[in-house]
């Protein structure tokens, strides 16, 4: 996620070094460290349940009824299986602004091999009939815990704050798909959930615990994600002449796509097609009828959106006109999850970036990476989209930090990205709980008493 050039600026040795101006009230602070402190075993526990038993999108059923029995008892007015397994979780305090927080729930078609206790060894049953291991390897279920204990933490503490706060559990990130799901199931209009003035969220970042990314701006790609399929006519390997080979086709398109991005995007714009999966046959001596690809692109404007659209069409359909195929059995294209650029709001995210720095969170000001240091990434989120088709639209998505320090900079100096997200290897610190869980508290305090001034 993070440029290594950028985390160098940040690995000076050590962690800890210097304290910044303290903006908050001593005893808040107190209280928050207090009350997160003693509720910390809590959502620990719940975070190692979540961890050992992931769910893919759309089938978090469990984590999902986890997730509504906590916030029914904390007192929120929750409603279930919005979108299919989506939560919803409102509490009105007085009058004031309506401030919605996202957690995603769904974990990771990935195998996990950390080892750790309370690693996961789930394997599940997909609609195609193959199984696949599954794990959080993206920390959905650190995400889930933040939300929580946040939650707890303002239905126990009205007095510092008024409005209305809106909890979303959501499935299906990884597919980006739920978000949408959500919203056209009807979250604000069949289920009446208050449209919030502003959204919040964080995603866990590969870095060291004490690392806070919050900047302004367009802060992640665009993506869509689609399966083409080629049709060929299936026949013996012996005899490829009285055959048409999906497959020759297939690994023909594949090459010709990547055309698109050195040849078709201006060099100056960021775009990427990834074919992640090619699926045909399976005999050493059949030529199958079909070969599909799983296409996922990534683009910061709709232009070059467009144009790898356009162009991937044009491929596969002059790769079909040159081996004969009917119009008929010309390659098929399934669309799937998409979601827009996401763009911090700059006024809201300046009011969780002042409020962050004055928490006492960070033991350094470097330690709190804005829009002056902090690249753009090509990975792609869908939690704006629960609020990209509203009148009121403003969001900040954060980052906070999961590794170890020392094991972050020890890996750091053998030029080593630990903790990258969707890899077996993925491990949260359990530090990570109560300090994500902190900087949700004093995020969600701050949008509430001091909103972005319109």
């Amino acid at each position: 996620m993070m440029h290594r050039r950028i985390l160098s600026t940040l690995i000076v040795g050590s962690l800890g070094f210097g304290t910044i101006a303290q903006g908050y009230a001593q005893d808040t602070k107190q209280l928050i460290e207090q009350s997160v402190s003693q509720n910390n075993d809590k959502f620990v526990k719940i975070f190692k349940d979540i961890h050992q038993n992931p769910e893919l999108g759309f089938m978090e059923f469990r984590t999902a009824a986890i997730v509504a029995k906590e916030l029914k008892s904390y007192g929120y007015n929750t409603t279930e299986r919005i979108g299919k397994t989506g939560i919803a979780a409102v509490m009105k305090n007085e009058d004031g602004p309506i401030v919605m927080y996202r957690a995603d729930m769904d974990a990771n078609a990935v195998k996990e091999t950390t080892g750790l206790p309370y690693a996961s060894n789930k394997i599940v049953k997909l609609d195609d009939g193959t199984e696949t291991p599954v794990a959080h390897t993206c920390g959905h279920d650190a995400h889930v815990a933040w939300m929580l204990g946040t939650a707890k933490f303002l239905a126990e503490h009205k007095d510092l704050w008024k409005g209305t706060v809106v909890f979303i559990g959501q499935p299906a990130e990884e597919p980006i798909l739920g978000a949408e799901a959500m919203v056209n199931d009807g979250l604000y209009k069949k289920y009446k959930i208050p449209e919030p003035d502003y959204l919040f969220g964080i995603h866990a970042a590969p870095v060291a615990v004490g690392i806070i990314a919050a900047a302004t701006g367009v802060r992640m790609a665009g993506t869509d994600q689609f399966d083409v399929t080629f049709h060929g006519i299936g026949g013996h390997g012996s005899t490829p002449n009285l055959s048409k080979d999906p497959i020759v086709m297939a690994a023909t398109a594949i090459t010709q796509y990547q055309t698109i991005i050195s040849r078709g995007i201006d060099p100056k714009n960021a775009a990427v097609i990834t074919v992640g999966s090619i699926q045909a046959g399976s005999n050493n001596n059949v030529i199958p009828a079909s070969a599909l690809l799983k296409i996922n692109l990534r683009w910061f404007n709709e232009r070059d959106r467009k144009l790898m659209i356009d162009g991937i069409t044009r491929i596969n359909e002059s790769i079909a006109y040159a081996y004969n195929m009917p119009k008929d059995k010309y390659p098929t294209t399934e669309f799937k999850g998409w979601a827009h650029p996401l763009d911090n709001d700059v006024a809201l995210t300046k009011v969780v970036q002042n409020a962050l720095s004055t928490s006492g969170l960070i033991e350094n000001p470097k330690y709190l990476l804005d829009e002056n240091v902090l690249p753009s990434v090509m990975g792609s989120e869908d939690v704006h989209h629960l609020v990209i088709h509203n009148e009121k639209n403003a969001y900040s998505y954060i980052n906070v930090g999961i590794a170890e320090p020392q094991r972050f900079i020890e890996a750091f100096k053998q030029k080593k990205l630990p903790f990258n997200a969707h890899n077996g290897d993925f491990e949260i610190d359990l530090s990570a709980i109560p300090y994500g869980t902190k900087a949700g508290i004093f995020s969600m305090l701050a949008i509430l008493n001091n909103p972005p001034k319109s």
